[in-house]
């Protein structure tokens, strides 16, 4: 029998990897490694010390990076800060003038706002309705003041990939910094920092499979070392870009959770987009359904949809023993509807229709035949209870509702 509730909010969070949780244990207590690694006068201290830079290696390696490049943080919000915050205080003389995508999340937009109370310009440029920016889109926005550019790798809501290595190329003609979000993609997708321009690049443990938080922010240091202020201050940790003391039991975990990901990456992308494309054909049986996103250049763990003459509200509550969400996690208190959706041109319906299915390390085959049938039966039921159903007004006019099967 299929275990219920089912997990399909993978976006949002992950659950922590048994094999992750049991590396993370062995540094807590009396019996383990729980010494403060900037202790190096004995050997708990140094035997933190130790874990810390194997855990920094790990990272490293999955990135293609130099782990003297890797900067611990709580998670990819405190690297989005840092990045953002730090870059631009940090080269206030240069420009004060930042290229962004309406589509970012919170963790990014919010820290423009603020840069734009500090003084600087901010450009926000909109993507196509498939939820690409072009890179001539960022080469337009560029101006002699452009000290940075920040653009997201996979988009939270959906899973929309950016070239990001194209952009990175582009900026660095103009002697233009990029910083990647790239939260949903670190562990997922292939990240090559070797041969990929891009200077700074946020990510959370939790999203692959590691503890909450924990994450990093990667700092290029050759050719040209990236220059930031820090955030606070206090110990000096992480050559002074972010002082406090290192959490060994979850960098450790951290590091264990990028080791696993390096070596399963490949064959999980293929299971995932074997159970979206199940789940996608799936849940547009019953007609009137549209895909949110570009149909190839998509994380095969994310699948956003909208259904004609649904709120997502309704849907959601109709199937109580399926986690699925409205948007991202950080905005679903929230009654407005997505500012991604509203940023790739879908009128209010469509977006207040949509509904993100974002599937994982444990989604199985049987739990998403139950979905199939759970969304079905939903979705017939609501629309005929609705006195709108069946009429003009009730369909969006600037989608095709009819996706391919």
């Amino acid at each position: 029998m299929i275990r219920l509730p089912i997990y399909l909010d993978y976006a949002a969070t992950t659950p922590v990897d048994p094999r992750v949780a049991q590396r993370l244990s062995q540094h807590l207590t009396q019996d383990g490694v729980f010494g403060n690694p900037s202790s190096s006068t004995h050997g708990f201290g140094q035997t933190a010390a130790q874990a810390v830079a194997t855990a920094r290696e790990q990272v490293a390696a999955l990135l293609a990076a130099d782990p003297n490049e890797i900067v611990w943080t709580s998670g990819a919000t405190e690297a989005n800060n840092l990045a953002l915050l730090g870059v631009m205080r940090a080269n206030a003389r240069k420009g004060r003038h930042l290229v962004t995508a309406k589509t970012e999340h919170k963790a990014v937009l919010d820290v423009c706002r603020r840069l734009e109370q500090e003084g600087c310009a901010i450009s926000y440029l909109e993507p196509g309705a498939d939820g690409l920016i072009a890179p001539e889109q960022v080469a337009a926005a560029l101006r002699p003041d452009t000290v940075l550019v920040s653009l997201m790798h996979v988009n939270n809501e959906t899973g929309v990939v950016q070239d990001v290595a194209a952009i990175s190329a582009l900026a660095h003609q103009h002697g233009v910094l990029l910083h990647v979000d790239a939260a949903q993609s670190v562990g997922k997708l292939p990240i090559d920092l070797q041969h990929w321009t891009i200077d700074l690049l946020s990510f959370s443990a939790h999203k692959l499979y590691g503890p909450k938080g924990s994450g990093a922010l990667f700092v290029r240091r050759r050719p040209n070392r990236v220059r930031l202020e820090p955030l606070f201050y206090g110990g000096g940790q992480e050559r002074g870009l972010r002082a406090g003391t290192l959490a060994v039991h979850q960098i450790v975990a951290t590091g264990e959770a990028c080791r696993i990901a390096s070596v399963e990456m490949a064959s999980e992308q293929a299971r995932l987009q074997q159970l979206r494309d199940q789940l996608w054909r799936g849940v547009a049986k019953p007609g009137q359904i549209a895909l949110n996103g570009h149909h190839a250049r998509h994380w095969p763990g994310i699948l956003n949809v909208s259904f004609a003459g649904l709120t997502a509200e309704a849907l959601i509550a109709a199937i109580p023993e399926i986690a699925v969400a409205a948007g991202s996690a950080c905005t679903s208190a929230t009654a407005e509807p997505s500012h991604v959706l509203r940023a790739m041109g879908c009128d209010l319906p469509r977006a207040r229709g949509a509904i993100r299915f974002s599937l994982g390390r444990f989604t199985t085959t049987e739990e998403i035949d139950y979905t199939i049938q759970s969304i079905n039966v939903a979705v017939h039921r609501l629309r005929e209870l609705s006195p709108l159903w069946g009429q003009e007004s009730s369909v969006p006019l600037n989608v095709d509702w009819s996706p391919p099967l």
